[in-house]
């Protein structure tokens, strides 16, 4: 097995429609059909709730995950020696996938924005990176409840990461997290319309905080 041959496989991986698959067997309907018309885990969220959205979002990071590591199929890549060209091929893997989840196979090339699954793929090889960038999304879903926002900062975090904080010497990792900062930027260029405009939706989280500011309000 050669390294094109894991590319397509990490593509197939990442062609798994998870939130179309959930949405039609367990709803009887299409999730590209509501909310934003996207087949990610922001739009499950939005449509389906938060415990859907959370299993949407697990399996579309596994997904990139799995598909990073696929390089470790070939004994050259396993190589602690090898460390860099096996970063250059997680790299190549992972986009794969993310263009998998973006353009599945499995349904018809529509699918999500590829966040999740991005993610996935950082956490394969960058993990302190990626708990990083988990607290930079957490904290801005706990402030605002809005995924989009959160998935934006996010990955713009990652590269500020990459470049100032951890400073990763590998050329081709320092210009994929600027790519990815602007990947996100772009693929959510309509919920940064709704945000400023108002109109973004919130992920249906912390109804219990959400009550206790209104109760407060209306005294």
């Amino acid at each position: 097995m050669n390294e094109f041959l894991l590319i397509i496989l990490a593509y197939l991986i990442g062609s798994i429609p998870t939130a179309v698959w959930v949405s039609k067997r367990f709803f009887g309907i299409d999730i590209r059909d509501y909310g934003s018309g996207n087949a990610g885990a922001t739009n499950t969220f939005r449509v389906l709730g938060s415990k859907w959205g959370t299993i949407v979002m697990i399996v579309d990071m596994a997904k990139g995950i799995a598909a990073a590591l696929l390089c470790f199929l070939l004994p050259y890549y396993a190589n602690i020696n090898n460390e860099w060209d096996r970063t250059n091929l997680m790299i190549g893997l992972g986009l794969a996938a993310v263009i998998g989840h973006i353009f599945p196979i499995w349904a018809g090339f529509r699918g999500g924005k590829g966040v999740a699954t991005l993610f996935g793929m950082i956490v394969a090889i960058q993990p302190l990176v990626a708990v990083c960038c988990v607290g930079v999304f957490l904290l801005v879903l706990y402030l605002t409840r809005f995924v989009s926002l959160s998935s934006i900062l996010a990955g713009i975090s990652f590269a500020i990461f990459i470049l100032f904080i951890f400073n990763d010497d590998v050329t081709l990792y320092r210009i994929f997290s600027v790519a990815v900062a602007l990947l996100v930027i772009l693929t959510h260029q309509k919920n940064i319309n709704r945000i400023l405009n108002g109109t973004e939706s919130k992920v249906p989280i912390l109804k219990h905080r959400d009550r206790r500011r209104q109760r407060r309000r209306n005294r």
